[in-house]
């Protein structure tokens, strides 16, 4: 059986372990993201975790995509990020605001997202075109 022909399976324990792992990293990325996003290079707004966050959820998505080939599962750790990233919009103790008013936020939120959801597309798309092939009489 050729990898094209590989159906999806369940995943195992050890699996299992590393894409719950996986989800927790997307998680701590997303805290640590809203956390680094104020940073300023003198008196100029510096979102470097912005683009950090798209860096680190596509190899997330990628790490993921080693363990399992269902696309749901695959895009677990995008929605660790994501809940993540809802936790801290609802402030911190106190009634601190963690994430602001701001375009700096809305560029999290896309770089978050986006990319690693660009990447799931092609997977899937991927799956669905060799499905197809397989499907078609030879």
């Amino acid at each position: 059986m050729t990898a094209s022909q590989r159906t999806p399976s369940t995943p195992g324990i050890l699996d299992s372990a590393i894409l719950a792992l996986l989800v927790f990293d997307g998680l701590l990325t997303a805290v640590l993201a809203v956390l680094f996003l104020p940073v300023r290079l003198g008196s100029v707004p510096f979102p470097v975790s912005a683009l950090a966050a798209a860096v680190i959820n596509v190899l997330l998505v990628v790490g993921a995509r080693t363990v399992t080939d269902r696309p749901v599962m695959t895009a677990l750790p995008v929605v660790g990020w994501f809940v993540g990233f809802a936790i801290c919009m609802f402030g911190g103790p106190g009634g601190d605001a963690l994430l602001l008013a701001d375009w700096r936020t809305l560029l999290l939120l896309v770089c978050g997202v986006v990319p690693p959801g660009i990447l799931l597309f092609k997977f899937a798309s991927d799956a669905a075109v060799a499905r197809g092939q397989a499907a078609r009489p030879r």
